[in-house]
């Protein structure tokens, strides 16, 4: 019995985030997986220290394909290989830790976006899965993730992937300077328009990678103008992976990201940066349940909101009415949200920061749209309905996940409303969008329309429609 080296090295590779500067012992190893699954299949699983130890002496080399979608997804890794797993009935030959297959510490070390939950079977996952990007609304590996070992379907020679081993890193340069600034800019712009088109699942691991190396530029020389201005950049660029990370349902790392993001805004002194990370965490903690939680944050947001512009007062206003929505508080949403309304009013684009262009009259339409859904969902009437159908129309091809959810969301209320056949004629397109989107998000709002749908399962075209949402996100 080998054994199995190439986990152990990647496991005390990867830092504890209980005892920071120790290596992750098999324990947390174990909770992290467990929490992976749950996350991916809404199931307990009961994975222990022991069992761990089991793969790390070699008792068991090919662990059921769920599990090790969870260990790569955990430990960063490309590939089965790259963790020594291998089938024994399929590649006898690749029982040595030193074959040639696999990258060999090539991961970034960020969680995953999931996998399709499915049990192991002879032929799954070898080492032409490193092509594959784990990416799916529903966190389904892309197309092709199952090409097989030396007898599986890839067009790459196994040994090819060593080359993929570990590179030379990018050297930091000893004192920063506009054009470090302006490069770590231009990758916050970069991978905020690819978020705001595709969704969060298809670059994450990209970005934080990036903003890994940016956060090392901190620590170099720079004159006391250009240290601000780089906090401010490397602090968008956090956000920007941590609203990547909210968009792929990581949100344990969206957390993470959001609170260096704001760590940077204060370092910088900027209280329009603190304003963005400060919203988006309040919508992530709606989304996660934790209304109260969210109106705390935007109330530490808004504590001066004679620094920010009238656009930032609009998106924090609106994130607190959504809280507000959430606890029932129905006046006291009507309320917020005119008081949105009319900071929105005063909005000139020209006072804002680079990262508020997305905050235009349809996002917010779309913003407020979505607190008075939950008010008329309950018998409230409100203009739910006429604001997200302005966000649909007034969102361009750049913002098409936007667009996309506030579809979706029009979709759910004409269901609930009693409008079943209109719901189809908005639902359709909206299905359509999100099939070109990687977004958890996007993928749950279908969900939840299919539960709306399902008051008029005996009309044959939202019977159709409830069909097609289940194909595509389950």
């Amino acid at each position: 019995m080998e054994p199995n080296e190439r986990l152990r090295s990647a496991r005390e590779r990867t830092g504890s985030r209980e005892s920071p500067g120790h290596a992750m012992s098999r324990q947390e190893m174990a909770d992290q997986l467990n929490t992976y699954l749950f996350r991916v299949t809404g199931r307990e699983f009961g994975i222990d220290a022991n069992y761990v130890g089991k793969l790390e002496r070699g008792v068991i080399r090919w662990p059921q394909k769920l599990y090790r979608d969870a260990f790569r997804a955990v430990l960063g890794a490309s590939t089965d290989r790259e963790l020594g797993f291998f089938n024994p009935r399929r590649a006898p030959a690749l029982a040595g830790n030193g074959g040639a297959g696999g990258v060999g510490g090539a991961g970034t070390g960020t969680t995953g976006s999931g996998s399709n939950g499915h049990s192991g079977t002879a032929g799954d996952s070898g080492g032409t899965a490193a092509l594959s990007v784990r990416i799916g609304a529903s966190g389904a590996p892309a197309a092709g993730s199952g090409a097989g070992g030396a007898g599986g379907a890839g067009l790459v020679p196994a040994a090819a992937f060593a080359l993929l081993g570990p590179l030379e890193a990018t050297p930091i340069p000893s004192r920063i300077g506009r054009d470090e600034i302006g490069h770590v800019r231009a990758a916050a712009v970069l991978f905020s328009r690819w978020d705001h088109s595709y969704g969060g699942g298809f670059v994450r691991d990209a970005v934080v990678a990036q903003l890994r190396w940016s956060a090392r530029l901190l620590q170099a020389g720079a004159g006391h103008r250009e240290r601000l201005e780089l906090h401010e950049a490397v602090g968008h660029l956090a956000h920007v992976a941590g609203f990547m990370a909210f968009d792929a349902y990581a949100f344990t790392d969206a957390e993470r990201l959001f609170r260096f993001a704001l760590a940077c805004a204060e370092a910088a002194g900027t209280w329009h940066l603190r304003a963005k990370v400060l919203s988006s965490m309040a919508r992530l903690a709606v989304w996660r349940g934790q209304a109260a939680t969210a109106l705390g944050l935007t109330d530490l947001a808004l504590v001066r909101s004679d620094r920010i512009t009238p656009t930032e007062q609009a998106m924090l206003l609106t994130a607190r009415a959504r809280g507000l929505a959430r606890l029932g508080r129905t006046r006291e949403t009507l309320r917020v949200v005119g008081a949105a309304d009319d900071a929105f009013a005063r909005s000139n684009p020209a006072e804002d920061p680079p990262w508020m262009a997305y905050y235009d009259a349809a996002q917010h339409a779309g913003d407020t749209g979505h607190a008075l859904f939950d008010l008329e969902v309950r018998g409230y009437p409100t203009e739910a309905g006429r604001r997200l159908a302005a966000a649909v129309a007034g969102h361009t091809p750049v913002y098409a996940r936007s667009r996309t959810i506030s579809r979706i969301k029009l979709a759910s209320l004409l269901m609930a409303t009693d409008d079943p056949r209109e719901g189809v004629a908005v639902g359709t397109p909206a299905l359509e969008g999100a099939g070109r989107l990687r977004s958890r998000r996007t993928a749950e709002d279908l969900r939840e329309l299919r539960r709306y749908a399902g008051q008029h399962a005996n009309v044959p075209d939202v019977a159709d429609l409830r069909r097609r949402i289940g194909t595509l996100v389950g």
